[in-house]
């Protein structure tokens, strides 16, 4: 990485004060340069959680082509698994492995869509906008479950969606990106307002429920044995 954010080595006391810090430094503004390549994340973990796997896929942006791009460059990195689970931090048990994921690569994306949650987080930082800080890069989290939030019942039709909301500030959008299957949630991570991004994701929604970055790098980390 072009610089080091902050260490890994952390208690949980000190990592939820970091968070909180770390929050205050995203940017909910579009800053967004014209996108050649959008990369899809998926984060999991083997050997009952002692390892952390994350895979990338990067994909060539054109719109007469969307939702079906070119896959340009693919990647899965492991390695020890930082942190235990704890509720709220998941994002420093992930995101080493996406890290050195990303120095794999010899594309760097202008966006990135992250399996996962962006700022619908207790305290704005899940790991979509924690990625986001590391690669100033502007991303999307694109969650199948909620973490955070309430929200109303979101219409059937492929895109209603629904703002989630913490109190009176509106963290997300609870989108149905397929009619009648289980909607996804979706929140800005960093360097882009939620109209854009779900604006993008909506650009990259195939015949599935997850937009084709995620859906790929969700069907590359679970080819155990293919991996590169």
């Amino acid at each position: 990485m072009d610089a080091v954010l902050h260490e890994w080595n952390l208690s949980p006391t000190q990592a939820i004060a970091l968070q909180k810090e770390l929050a205050s430094q995203l940017e909910s503004d579009d800053r967004i340069e014209p996108v050649k390549h959008i990369a899809g994340v998926d984060i999991g973990f083997e050997e009952e959680g002692a390892i952390t796997h994350a895979a990338v896929v990067v994909l060539k942006w054109e719109q007469a082509a969307a939702p079906y791009l070119t896959v340009v460059e693919q990647v899965v990195h492991r390695e020890p698994t930082r942190m235990p689970y704890i509720p709220g931090l998941l994002s420093f048990r992930e995101i080493p492995a996406a890290l050195g994921a990303f120095e794999k690569l010899s594309v760097r994306p202008e966006l990135v869509m992250v399996d996962g949650q962006g700022i619908a987080h207790p305290r704005r930082l899940g790991v979509a906008a924690h990625l986001g800080l590391w690669l100033d890069i502007p991303t999307i989290g694109i969650a199948k479950s909620r973490l955070y939030g309430k929200h109303a019942e979101v219409g059937e039709a492929r895109g209603d969606w629904v703002p989630l909301t913490a109190g009176s500030h509106v963290i997300g959008a609870v989108l149905r990106s397929r009619t009648k299957v289980k909607p996804v949630f979706v929140s800005p991570g960093h360097r882009l307002s939620l109209e854009t991004s779900l604006s993008w994701v909506m650009c990259c929604l195939g015949r599935t429920k997850l937009p084709e970055p995620t859906r790929l790098a969700d069907r590359l980390a679970s080819r155990r044995g293919q991996q590169r």
